[in-house]
């Protein structure tokens, strides 16, 4: 059955991973979740893990021609990450996408000048809403484990079976409540999707404090 909300989401994947870390297998915990619309599943998670809690932006590139269909996405100063595949359909080469990179990159982040939190050597996980072509989150881990943490794990409460199986490869641990067969839009396993403000994020992150 869908999630009521991303909060109800958060509260099951919590349980999820409560049970792991009272195994004794999930030690120096950070919590990093993907906003805007991670931020609130992956706080229950870290309340329950009783851990910090921060955010890791990632952007994805779109073109003009098709705003709604990704063909990438960007974390801080890390090269793109592109579908070539999705590129090659659209008749796109990465060199034509220089503006819109540029400006995602430009966009604002959510730490209000707070330096990033530190990774090396801790058990990281990253969380989002759902995982559907997995640009975002790949770029995520993609940077995170250069940041050499001892373990990297992603979770999400729902996931395209395909996707999930294919991060795998980045990181060492995948937890996805929800595979279902077929799934396009994440917000198909919502039956509240409403958008995240900025607004919400910024009062979330204030609720924790996360050491550098």
């Amino acid at each position: 059955m869908p999630f009521r909300d991303r909060t109800h989401a958060g509260h099951e994947l919590a349980l999820r991973l409560v049970e792991w870390a009272d195994s004794g297998d999930l030690t120096d915990v950070l919590v990093l979740a993907l906003p805007p619309g991670g931020v609130p599943v992956a706080a229950e998670v870290a309340r329950a893990l009783h851990v910090p809690l921060d955010v890791l932006v990632a952007r994805e590139i779109s073109t003009p021609i098709r705003p709604e269909t990704p063909v990438g996405a960007i974390v801080a100063d890390d090269p793109p990450l592109y579908d070539r595949q999705g590129l090659a359909m659209m008749h796109l080469s990465e060199d034509r996408l220089g503006d819109v990179v540029a400006g995602e990159r430009s966009e604002h982040v959510y730490r209000d000048g707070r330096p990033a939190p530190s990774v090396q050597g801790r058990t990281v996980v990253l969380v989002d809403d759902g995982l559907t072509t997995g640009l975002t989150a790949t770029a995520a881990l993609r940077f995170l484990r250069r940041l050499a943490p001892a373990r990297l794990v992603a979770a999400f409460p729902v996931g395209s079976p395909r996707t999930t199986s294919a991060i795998r490869a980045w990181c060492d641990d995948v937890v996805c409540l929800e595979q279902p067969p077929g799934l396009h839009v994440v917000g198909e396993w919502y039956e509240d999707f409403t958008r995240v403000s900025d607004t919400q994020v910024a009062k979330t992150l204030l609720a924790f404090s996360t050491p550098a």
